[in-house]
Formats: C-alpha cells, sequence, structure tokens
C-alpha cells in the first residue's frame, strides 16, 4: 500500500492538472465565504477610508470583467509558453527528460494562480446586483471584490516570476544539477533499499542458499521452484518491500527476485522465482506478483541507475557530431564523479535478505559499485574518447572518484576504465590531442598504482578543480 500510495502521489506530482484544480477549487471556497461575509457584514467601513471605498454594481463588473479577462488570457499565453519549453527541453535534452518538467511546481502554480483568480472573479461577477435587478436593493460584494484586486496583484507577481523561472529552469546547467541534486540525495536517503536485513559481504553464519537457487543446481534440483509471472507488460517502477519480505514469511518461503525496479517486463515473464512450490499457492502467487508495480515508464522511485542514464543521455548527446557541445559534457562528468564518490564510500549491501529470525527470504539482485560506474563512466567511455577536453575530464572524475575509494578491487574497476578510454582514444584521437590523453591518463594510472594515492591526487592540481 505504501508504495501504491508514492506511485500515486508521484504521478499527481507530475501532472499539470492537480495543483490547478486544487488552486481552482480553493478559490470557489474562497468566493463563497466572502460573499457571505459582504451578506452578512457589509461594507460600510470601507467608505471610512479615503483610498479604500466601496464601489457600485457598474464598476464592480467592469472591474471584475476585466481581472478575470485578463486572467483567462495569460492562463492561455502561460500553457503555451510552458508546453513550448517541455517540447523544446524534450527534444534538446532527451525524451525522458520529460518528467522533470512536468513535475515543475513553478509552472503548475503559475498556471493555477491565473485559472483560480479567473474562476473566482467569475463567481463574485454573478452576485452583483443593481438596485433595478433587486426590486430596489443593490449588492456588491466590496469585500470580494478588494479580494479580487488583490489575487490580481498577486497574478501579476507570478507572472514576473514565471517570465524569470521559465528560461532559468531550461538551462541546461539547471537541468543537470536538478538530476544529479536528486542522485546524491538518493544515495544519501534511499540507497541501499533494504528488503528485510541484509547480510554482510564477509558475515558469518549467513544462511545457504535453497538447492535450487544455486549456480550448481541440476535438473531435479531446479525444477523444485515455483514461477510467479507478470501480469502487466512495461517497466518495473517499484515493488513493495515490506509486502514482500511478510509474504515470504507468513508461508516459510524463498522468494528470488528476477527483475529489479527499472527493468522491463512483459505479460508471462517469470518476475519471481519461489522454494519450496508446494507452500505457494495461486493465492499466494498472485499476492506476490501484485508486490511489482508496472509502468509505461522507467521512474526514480526506486532506481538508482534512472538518474544515473539522464545524465548520460545529457552527455552523449551534447557530445554528438550533431551537437558537439563538450563543455555540457563536463558538467554531466562532474556531477556523475560526485555521485559516484558519495558511493564509493559505501558499504553496499548483500543481495541475500532475512527476516527477524535471521532467516533466509528474498534473494534480490546484487547492488555492486562496479554496476554502477559501468553505468555510468562505461556508458560515457566511447563518447569521451572522441574528444580531447570530454577525455581529460573523463580522467578527472576518475581521478576523483578514486580519492574517496578505499577498497583496491574499485580502484582497480577504475584503473581499468582508465585503460578503456586510452585505448578507444587511440583509435579516435590523433597526434597532440592523443598525447595529452595518453599522458594524463599514464599519470593517473602511476597515482592509483602507489600506496599513498589519495594524497598524490589531492596534491595534483590537475585532478581538483584544474585543467582536467
Amino acid at each position: 500500500m505504501t508504495i501504491a500510495f508514492k506511485r500515486f502521489a508521484k504521478r499527481l506530482g507530475a501532472s499539470y492538472w492537480f495543483i490547478p484544480t486544487v488552486m481552482a477549487f480553493l478559490a470557489v471556497l474562497l468566493a463563497g465565504g466572502m460573499i457571505l461575509a459582504d451578506t452578512y457584514e457589509g461594507s460600510a467601513w470601507m467608505d471610512q477610508v479615503p483610498w479604500l471605498y466601496a464601489a457600485r454594481p457598474d464598476g464592480a463588473r467592469g472591474l471584475l470583467s476585466s481581472i478575470g479577462g485578463s486572467m483567462i488570457t495569460v492562463a492561455g499565453t502561460v500553457f503555451s509558453v510552458t508546453i513550448a519549453a517541455v517540447v523544446y527541453a524534450s527534444g534538446q535534452y532527451g525524451p525522458r527528460l520529460l518528467t522533470n518538467f512536468m513535475k515543475d511546481r513553478g509552472n503548475q502554480v503559475t498556471l493555477g494562480t491565473f485559472i483560480a483568480t479567473f474562476l473566482y472573479c467569475l463567481l463574485v461577477l454573478r452576485t452583483v446586483r443593481s438596485a433595478d435587478e433587486a426590486n430596489g436593493y443593490s449588492f456588491v460584494p466590496n469585500m470580494a471584490l478588494l479580494v479580487g484586486v488583490v489575487l490580481a496583484l498577486c497574478s501579476i507577481a507570478v507572472l514576473i516570476f514565471f517570465i524569470h523561472h521559465v528560461p532559468s529552469k531550461i538551462h541546461i546547467n539547471s537541468v543537470i544539477k536538478d538530476i544529479g541534486t536528486r542522485l546524491i540525495h538518493d544515495i544519501d536517503h534511499r540507497f541501499p533499499r533494504h528488503i528485510g536485513r541484509g547480510i554482510g559481504p564477509a558475515a558469518s553464519g549467513a544462511p545457504d542458499l535453497p538447492p535450487a537457487f544455486r549456480h550448481d543446481a541440476d535438473a531435479a534440483a531446479a525444477a523444485e521452484r515455483r514461477s510467479i509471472t507478470a501480469d502487466d507488460t512495461g517497466y518495473i517502477e517499484a515493488i513493495d518491500n515490506d509486502d514482500l519480505l511478510e509474504l515470504a514469511t507468513r508461508h516459510d518461503l524463498v522468494l528470488r527476485l528476477q527483475y529489479q525496479p527499472g527493468d522491463f517486463v512483459h505479460t508471462g515473464r517469470t518476475i519471481v522465482e519461489a522454494w519450496p512450490p508446494e507452500r505457494c499457492d495461486d493465492t499466494v502467487a498472485c499476492k506476490i506478483a501484485a508486490t511489482f508495480s508496472v509502468g509505461s515508464a522507467r521512474s526514480a522511485l526506486q532506481d538508482l541507475r534512472f538518474p544515473i542514464d539522464e545524465l548520460v543521455e545529457i552527455a552523449a548527446r551534447a557530445l554528438s557530431p550533431g551537437i558537439n557541445d563538450p563543455f555540457t559534457a563536463l558538467t554531466c562528468l562532474d556531477w556523475l564523479a560526485a555521485a559516484l564518490s558519495d558511493l564509493a564510500g559505501r558499504d553496499l549491501p548483500s543481495h541475500l535478505r532475512v527476516d527477524d529470525d535471521q532467516r533466509l527470504r528474498v534473494i534480490a539482485h546484487a547492488q555492486t559499485f562496479a554496476g554502477f560506474a559501468d553505468r555510468a563512466f562505461g556508458a560515457l567511455v566511447q563518447y569521451c574518447a572522441a574528444d580531447m577536453v570530454a577525455a581529460l575530464r573523463y580522467l578527472g572524475s576518475l581521478g576523483e572518484v578514486a580519492i574517496d575509494c578505499d577498497d583496491p578491487e574499485r580502484l582497480a574497476i577504475l584503473s581499468r576504465y582508465v585503460d578503456r578510454l586510452q585505448e578507444l582514444a587511440a583509435e579516435a584521437l590523433s597526434g597532440y590531442n592523443f598525447s595529452r590523453v595518453r599522458e594524463r591518463a599514464d599519470d593517473l594510472r602511476r597515482a592509483l598504482a602507489r600506496p599513498d594515492y589519495k594524497r598524490r591526487l589531492r596534491d595534483g592540481t590537475a585532478w581538483l578543480g584544474g585543467t582536467a
């Protein structure tokens, strides 16, 4: 239920109708409340204030009509500008970034402000009556009219904000910063995402895998599995971890996940294998399948690979011959290096998950530093190797990550990317350009091979804030 609520909240946040609808509803309540206040309290007190006097029916109608008409016109213009900005950003930075602009609160509140002001003025306008229309009694909701003027002034302020917000929001540095900040935040607060309690990589007394799930399982052992298939086709947005562990514990099952958030599945594909099969009937299998939330697009709700792929996509587009914007790629590399540096100092959990009694319940996909590094540096190496500026910053980013690495295996992974870049650069670059890349690669390789590599990297101004 928690995952379903989060998924629903995410979809509402990325819609252009929810916040404007809420603001329009509040405008209806405000209009009704102010009309009631005018009905019972009156506006005689306003004539005592020199600059705040009660209006007459014709003047009130004219003012409300002007405000309402201008607001709905500006709302249409704001919507057109927003759609144009979204289309531009989608074509320039990649279609997968469309959701990032759709969920922008500034655009949603701006559109909602103009719609709410228009609706408020429309509702108040219909209550204005002159003497010849109401048996000699006129009614002008002057306090409601005053609130309408205040809303108009607020709308002007929001319009000024919108004019500044749109170009700043679609600026490439702002786009990359939003993605990079979200990635680092997810690493800090949502990674690793546990299903039960993780077992450390070197934990003593870790439970043995069931025979059916071992790599050396024979045909008879492998047949002792219950396959649970997907009910929908699409991308796995999230998995309800608490419900999955609770089902496995209640029915004394061991579940092996075949897919993880961000993977694509189609109907009938096995997503979970259960052991022993006799404890997993059709009812339990349906409940386990229901813990997987499948949608039409990938989501960053539980998938840390998604923001990494967004940064890689922007950098790859920037380094394409048609765009040829290496400095945008450098910005992406800087944020990827910051995220991988944060990840390099963390102990990642085991893929074996246990319950409160330390009994194995779920076998998840292993989250490894090598996997995330390959998602970032491995995907960009072919693009950066063809450009000297990008290649130098690529090596500098590897050096930045290495400073936060204490694990020799992770350092070896970074060293392999140095070798790959140099190998590809030898094919794509020549002359002075390749010489620069080769020299920098040799410097980094020698530094990583020394016990005091952190000091050497920190002392080398070429790595930190320099020409790399």
